[in-house]
């Protein structure tokens, strides 16, 4: 019965208390969730219906916009509704859920970009053996193996924090539930659970950048022998995947690696990979990449025939 929480529901502070500024971060975050929305749905139908995007790397992509709509909407919805009221409130239940759907989504996230740039260091360093190595059954083992890994993360990292005693203060600074904060309200010594917290998100973390650091370096490495314009069209396809993972690992490492000290920037911090990164994921990967333009060209110009007739 000790274990059994005297808290039944959590009071968050959200991204900001001043009013003025919260009419504007209101504005903002519609149009951005409305963005991720829109853009990824615009990329999993294009890559959908496109034969010519059948290769590993849609295929994976398409599965990447879909976490990011599942990732962004475990957040973004409720940040947007509690800048409309003034009390900000969570259910214990609701909190614990969203801890474990927040855990969950973002290192399917990491494991997807970790397997992207795989699949990128495989179609560069070895083209020849490419559709060998990287076939339709790899590709779903790949996928499957990156679910099943968040699954295991979400679940320990939820029953870190399921099982600690929240017995005092309810009010959590922050725009969302999650471990670090949560673990500020218990009223145990939280020492061991957050160096297990830091020892599981952090080294997932720091392991799989690494992982994508050295696929990086191979592939810079394996161009020196190319063509120019074989070493153009590949450095095009890696610096759209190096800006998302710098822009979504970067945050995720300097939050989890560390234990249960939280700091003023944490809130900011967050944004960048619960909603930006999401959002900008569409662009990033459409802008600088032709074959998923003319997908696009293609699919509008079918609509606007069917539209016609």
């Amino acid at each position: 019965m000790e274990n059994k929480p005297n808290v039944t529901e959590f009071i968050l502070y959200g991204l900001t208390r001043d009013k003025t500024l919260a009419k504007v971060c209101l504005s903002l975050f519609l149009v951005f969730y409305g963005t991720i929305i829109l853009g990824n749905l615009l990329i999993i139908i294009t890559i959908k219906t496109s034969e010519q995007l059948s290769s590993p790397m849609y295929f994976f992509l398409g599965f990447l916009s879909f976490v990011d709509i599942s990732y962004s909407t475990v957040t973004a919805p409720k940040l947007i509704y509690d800048l409309l009221v003034e009390q900000k409130t969570i259910s214990f239940v609701g909190c614990i859920a969203q801890v474990f759907a927040g855990h969950f989504f973002g290192c399917t996230e990491i494991f997807l970009l970790t397997v992207m740039a795989y699949d990128r260091c495989i179609a560069i360093c070895k083209p020849l053996h490419y559709t060998n190595i990287v076939n339709k059954h790899a590709c779903g083992w790949l996928v499957a193996a990156s679910w099943v890994g968040a699954l295991v993360h979400s679940v320990v990292q939820t029953l870190l924090v399921i099982q600690l005693p929240f017995c005092g203060p309810n009010e959590i600074d922050h725009y969302f539930c999650d471990v670090h904060p949560l673990m500020k309200l218990t009223c145990t010594d939280t020492y061991i659970i957050a160096v297990s917290v830091a020892a599981n998100s952090g080294v997932i973390s720091v392991s799989c950048f690494v992982v994508l650091v050295v696929s990086y370096a191979v592939i810079l490495v394996s161009l020196r022998t190319r063509s120019s314009e074989g070493r153009l069209k590949a450095l095009y396809t890696c610096t759209s995947h190096i800006t998302v993972v710098v822009l979504f690992l970067g945050p995720c490492i300097f939050i989890y690696m560390r234990p249960s000290t939280t700091f003023s920037a944490d809130k900011i911090v967050s944004v960048f990979y619960t909603i930006i990164t999401p959002m900008l994921n569409p662009l990033i990967y459409t802008l600088r990449n032709e074959e998923v333009k003319n997908a696009m060209k293609k699919l509008w110009s079918r609509k606007v025939k069917r539209s016609e007739r």
